[in-house]
């Protein structure tokens, strides 16, 4: 409820009038001191007062000389029937005061009773209406509600997760039209809950769906459950879900749902933790709350392994909708919305941008357009050129150009040589995606030079040798350095920590080494949030045996693939020379001088490509 702004200057009025007072009442009070009778009697009998003021209840003299303390007035209480005589014989000036009356009482005591009103509510009012609910609303639910028109997204504007949509569409279907589903007797699902990596489009498929179906849409992060008092996050829970039945049909949407959902047990407090409290109040909603009244649950994570159970169990969160990255027809699908409002250049193809951005979600393509567009704005171009996109996801990938970076001659000069080495090892190997660009100029936080390929396709399976060929290819410049300098430097740790990775993972995941049998060591990361390190010692569920034949197989796997670019550097050492020298020439090699190396390079016809594992469970990519 909006605030009527003159209840403002009401308060701000009367404490100003109340605060004149007060001013007026300590001035007066600070001059005047009080006397007893007798002691009033004798300033008037020797003369020391100047002036007289006889009011219904008291005496009030003003000093002839002010007083050391700077006291000019003294006040008594009228005691004497004769004072007027008594004043007359000692020649003192003497005056009466008339009766306060009405206009004293006022100010003395209705005026502080309604200045103190006025204040007492001005304070309820801050505390019930203030920021976030204030103190007297602590317990009530935070949701923002949207309407068809509202949010401005629909499914029009989302692009790249059609299995999603169709989920999603299936709902708002639902929701508009009950009698069609619920003919055979199917059932409205209670929760659906849309996981996937950060940036893929959760919330944003949220919002569609509140400008598709019409009806009420409240909108909650999980965060905002929690608060440091105990009790609120249930108590929102259950002010959230009243207000869904009061407006059903109607959607929820709880954004971020493991800040609230986490499985139980795992807190240091125990079971008498907050959000344990909140997360039960939630589980009893769900059971209690239903269907047919038209209230869907929403909600979006990217940490769905760290659920409670008891929420992804049927009849709670029914559904779960996977919104992954987007493959190439989806990236394609997502520029199009972004590119509609840029001028393009004619030789911008949306087909060349998607296939340079493997990987990247709706959030990183949006960031990518946006980048592009400022790099043509700040060279003054017409249109935005497939040059301007490139150069955007470099900035993206590696980070923004230091060519402020001073580097000695003999560090410019290694540089080149590692990235030549990257460079020639990737030329060539077969499988092995094109290289684009060459560049020693430094990027970013670390990255002193850089070696970018393009993907000629999506990849989501890799065979043995196509793994072994990548790390030739991260080792190439580690091999290059140790091929043309007597010491080698310390530019490949970024190289060296990729390559014992994906090493690891095919001994310890992959089961690519027959000697550890087909048996898996550790477990899968988080597949939306990638690896993360643990607080803790990692748990280790092998023998000091195992993890011994472990780091001897992960080692071999590392000195073969150094060992092959070694290898393809020593047999194409004069090429190595030429490009370290077209590197520190021109800093970038791109285009015709790399394609030119790599027809030169070329050796005999490819082998046929060996047989890949064909899985029919679900896919694990490298």
């Amino acid at each position: 409820m909006k605030k009527d702004p003159r209840i403002r200057y009401i308060v701000f009025g009367l404490t100003f009038v109340g605060l004149m007072l007060l001013q007026a009442l300590l001035g007066q009070w600070r001059q005047v001191e009080q006397i007893s009778y007798g002691e009033f009697r004798s300033l008037v009998e020797t003369g020391k007062l100047a002036e007289v003021v006889v009011s219904e209840s008291a005496l009030r003299g003003k000093l002839l000389t002010p007083r050391d303390d700077g006291k000019s007035m003294v006040v008594t209480n009228r005691m004497s029937p004769e004072l007027v005589d008594w004043l007359s014989k000692y020649n003192v000036k003497y005056s009466a005061e008339a009766g306060s009356g009405w206009l004293s009482a006022v100010l003395s005591w209705i005026l502080p009773t309604l200045l103190f009103l006025g204040v007492w509510v001005f304070l309820m009012n801050r505390m019930g209406q203030g920021a976030g609910g204030g103190l007297l609303a602590i317990g009530k639910s935070r949701a923002r509600v949207y309407r068809e028109s509202q949010t401005g997204v629909t499914f029009a504007d989302v692009a790249g997760v059609d299995e999603a949509k169709e989920e999603l569409r299936e709902v708002v279907d639902f929701l508009k039209n009950p009698e069609k589903h619920s003919r055979l007797g199917a059932r409205l699902p209670k929760g659906i809950l849309l996981v996937g990596p950060p940036g893929t489009g959760k919330t944003l498929l949220a919002r569609a769906v509140a400008g598709e179906a019409g009806v009420p849409f409240f909108s909650i992060g999980g965060s905002e459950f929690v608060e440091m008092f105990v009790g609120v996050g249930a108590a929102r829970v259950r002010d959230l879900f009243e207000q869904a039945r009061q407006n059903a049909p109607c959607i929820i949407f709880i954004d971020e749902l493991d800040a609230l959902g986490r499985a139980r047990g795992t807190f240091a407090l125990g079971g008498h933790d907050e959000k344990e409290q909140t997360l039960n109040q939630l589980l009893a909603e769900l059971d209690g709350f239903d269907t047919r009244a038209g209230v869907v649950l929403l909600a979006a994570t990217n940490r769905p392994e760290t659920l409670d159970p008891a929420l992804l169990r049927a009849g709670r969160f029914d559904r779960q909708v996977l919104v992954d990255r987007p493959d190439k027809t989806g990236r394609i699908q997502i520029l199009g919305i972004y590119l509609r409002k840029l001028t393009l250049a004619p030789d911008v193809s949306i087909d060349q941008v998607a296939a340079l951005t493997p990987g990247f979600t709706g959030a990183d393509l949006a960031n990518l357009v946006n980048e592009a567009a400022l790099l043509a704005t700040r060279r003054g171009g017409n249109a935005v050129t497939l040059d301007d996109f490139t150069q955007a996801i470099e900035r993206i990938v590696a980070g923004l150009e230091k060519r402020n970076r001073v580097l000695i001659p003999r560090e410019r000069e290694v540089i080149a040589v590692h990235e030549a080495g990257h460079a020639l090892v990737a030329m060539a190997l077969p499988d092995m995606d094109p290289v684009q660009k060459v560049s020693i100029i430094p990027r970013g936080v670390s990255a002193l030079g850089y070696t970018i390929q393009r993907p000629i396709e999506d990849r989501f399976l890799m065979d043995r040798t196509e793994l072994e060929h990548k790390l030739a290819v991260l080792l190439g410049g580690r091999a290059a350095e140790a091929l043309v300098f007597p010491a080698i430097s310390t530019g490949a740790a970024d190289d060296l920590q990729k390559a014992t990775e994906i090493a690891r993972n095919m001994v310890t995941r992959f089961g690519m080494v027959p000697e550890l049998g087909q048996v898996s060591y550790e477990s899968e990361p988080n597949r939306f949030l990638g690896a993360m390190q643990p607080l803790g010692p990692t748990p280790r569920w092998y023998s000091e045996t195992t993890a011994t034949s472990i780091d001897s197989a992960v080692k071999k796997i590392v000195e073969a693939a150094f060992a092959q670019s070694t290898a393809i550097l020593t047999a194409h050492r004069p090429m190595l020379d030429e490009l370290s020298r077209a590197l520190l020439a021109h800093e970038t090699l791109s285009g015709e001088v790399l394609a030119d190396a790599a027809r030169r390079m070329r050796r005999e016809p490819t082998p046929p490509e060996r047989p890949r594992l064909v899985h029919s469970g679900e896919t694990k990519g490298s």
